[in-house]
């Protein structure tokens, strides 16, 4: 599953409505003195948090946002209705920043709300001018602008397994393979342009895109994909056995998440030999030692796309794993 993991809207909080100038309609008494209402209160704007990471997809076709007015005040001192509260979802994980501000909120939890944006106030009515000089005020004055700023979004990923690796190691295949995700899948670099989920019995496993060697500084599609990897709780680390050198392919990978941010590198780690298929089965052994060497661990699997029972192993290795953190 495709999905918006960046994007800009234009968000308006209400402006309050304006006081009025009225006047008591009594018998005998056509001006009976001042009875103009306040305007009432525009709504403000609150950002919500969900649990659908998918959610940003919901603002592709709308970019402008705007909380309800306040209602101008009315007779008999009645105030005008405050403007309806405008409630934006967002996924958990994405930061929100104001562009003029630079203020940035982030969303880390599902129902967690955050106010955007302040409401105006409501303008004064005639009797509010009211006073032992000034028995029939004129006065009255106008509600005030709501809030109004552009905002970037940014989804940063929640997951807790990212599946991390070089191009066209197997990530998209296991996904679709575990989930249900349907991860465009091919035999060439960047086939996933934008990180891909798939629930797996509750469990949400993310497919970031392929990493390249200088990503860490912005080569390739860089930063894009590896922003996403901070927010998962562990690591799948694919290494293709088709490669002429996998224990340069894992190091190139180590050096490029820890180039972008040291703590990348203490997640716990899963190393995933792919593509069994395309070696000769006595030369797995020696290959998997050298892994264990560089690595320091030995959780260190292999799997074929074409051994059903070799994907079957494989999540249950990743299931009792989850199930024990």
């Amino acid at each position: 599953m495709a999905f918006v993991d960046e994007l800009e809207l234009h968000i308006q909080a209400g402006n309050g409505g304006d006081g009025v100038v009225r006047w008591r309609q009594e018998k005998f008494k056509p001006k009976g003195g001042p009875s103009g209402g306040n305007g009432g209160n525009g709504g403000n704007v609150i950002a919500a948090g969900v649990a659908d990471l998918a959610y940003l997809d919901y603002y592709l076709h709308k970019r402008n946002f705007s909380a309800e007015n306040g209602e101008p005040g009315g007779n008999n001192s009645k105030e005008g209705k405050n403007g309806e509260d405008l409630i934006l979802k967002f996924p958990r994980g994405t930061v929100i920043t104001n562009t003029i501000t630079e203020e940035s909120i982030e969303i880390t939890d599902v129902d967690q709300e955050i106010t955007l944006l302040k409401g105006g106030r409501g303008g004064l009515g005639n009797e509010h001018f009211k006073s032992s000089t000034n028995t029939t005020p004129y006065e009255w004055t106008p509600g005030t602008p709501g809030e109004e700023a552009d905002f970037t979004i940014e989804l940063r990923l929640f997951a807790d397994i990212g599946f991390v690796g070089l191009p066209s190691a197997g990530k998209s295949t296991l996904l679709n393979a575990l989930t249900n995700a349907k991860s465009k899948v091919g035999a060439y670099h960047f086939t996933t342009l934008d990180p891909h989920l798939g629930d797996m019995h509750g469990y949400i496993l993310a497919d970031i895109p392929g990493i390249i060697e200088g990503a860490s500084h912005g080569k390739g599609l860089g930063h894009k994909f590896l922003r996403h990897i901070r927010r998962t709780k562990s690591l799948v680390h694919f290494i293709g056995l088709d490669s002429e050198d996998p224990i340069a392919d894992y190091q190139v990978i180590r050096k490029e998440l820890g180039d972008y941010d040291a703590e990348l590198t203490a997640k716990d780690e899963i190393i995933l030999l792919s593509k069994t298929d395309l070696i000769e089965a006595p030369e797995l052994p020696a290959i998997i030692t050298d892994i264990q060497s560089v690595a320091g661990h030995d959780r260190i699997y292999t799997m074929s796309a074409y051994d059903e029972d070799s994907i079957k192993a494989f999540k249950k290795v990743l299931t009792d794993y989850l199930e024990q953190k």
